[in-house]
């Protein structure tokens, strides 16, 4: 009877912790699916040839809003930490990401962002030490396959600045998310605190390329500053608030698949809002890159090989 009981103990306990990594995963996916937005907002509401003041106006008044809510700012070696953190996650990539989304159809950019989970998963062997993984490689490989199948059409402009720009912002997001990882989180931030210390690096680091790069910024209407008010209020504080947190609690190449969503909700939204027509290839793409997103938060199937169980069979005879 004692045995029974711990017995469901344990697995209501497992259910529970799983439920939990679940819900987890949710709201992380919730950040790159708000990303999938930017494509959107850069064309159709920005002022054009300012990609890197859209990416200072996504980090910096979210970095700001976010210390002045949490009023913690870092200590010791987490300036330093902070600082690197923020210039890849934060400043390079965006500044990167909306060069390449100026410069490219956003279904070529998307499918540049979506190979850094397979950056992700050769720096967590480097950087983490974890053991290489096959079986996240080649779902990650899929993903990248569906991506394509979906956003790439067969006139598709190909610019090699805007080419380099889009894999260069998926290796900055990739050694970004491995370091954090890596150093985790300080017991006394929050992921609020977390992710203001990161856009507030960010975006500093982005003012002064910005001026040089773009020299003053443009005018602003009505319709420019709601694209703006999306891209750092929902595409910057609330989601990398969600991004980090999830970052520091799940596996990293979990978290790293979930970026497979932002080009898949960019694909939605430019059929929806832009009469992008989805046939039967993009749709057997978007299943494959669904089917990747989901393998990647499974672990890796085990198999016990028979010249383990034979001896076993042999002893008990």
């Amino acid at each position: 009877m004692k045995s029974s009981a711990a017995q469901g103990v344990s697995g209501g306990a497992d259910s529970g912790a799983r439920y939990g990594e679940l819900s987890r995963i949710a709201l992380t996916a919730l950040a790159p699916a708000s990303w999938g937005t930017t494509y959107v907002v850069i064309t159709e509401l920005l002022p054009h040839g300012h990609p890197l003041f859209a990416a200072v106006m996504r980090a910096l008044p979210a970095g700001l809003i976010a210390l002045a809510i949490t009023r913690t700012l870092p200590r010791g070696t987490w300036w330093g930490k902070a600082a690197v953190l923020g210039v890849l996650n934060i400043g390079l990539l965006n500044a990167l990401l909306f060069i390449a989304a100026e410069r490219l159809p956003g279904g070529v950019a998307a499918t540049l962002s979506a190979v850094q989970p397979l950056i992700v998963a050769l720096l967590a062997v480097a950087v983490l030490h974890e053991r290489p993984s096959a079986w996240r490689l080649a779902w990650g490989v899929s993903g990248v396959v569906g991506v394509g199948l979906v956003v790439i059409g067969p006139n598709a402009a190909l610019d090699l600045a805007g080419i380099v720009a889009g894999l260069a912002s998926a290796a900055s997001m990739a050694l970004g998310l491995t370091l954090t990882k890596r150093w985790g989180r300080p017991a006394e931030a929050s992921p609020t605190t977390f992710a203001g210390w990161q856009l507030a690096a960010g975006g500093l680091f982005l003012v002064p390329v910005t001026f040089v790069v773009e020299g003053p910024p443009p005018a602003i209407g009505p319709t420019a500053a709601l694209g703006y008010l999306w891209l750092g209020l929902v595409g910057g504080l609330i989601a990398y608030v969600l991004w980090f947190r999830g970052v520091t609690t799940l596996p990293v190449t979990s978290v790293a698949v979930l970026v497979l969503l932002s080009p898949l909700v960019a694909a939605v939204l430019g059929a929806l809002l832009l009469g992008q027509t989805l046939g039967p290839i993009q749709l057997a793409g978007f299943g494959l890159s669904l089917a990747a997103i989901v393998a990647g938060q499974l672990p890796a199937p085990t198999r016990t090989p028979d010249s383990v169980s034979a001896p076993t069979l042999e002893r008990t005879q």
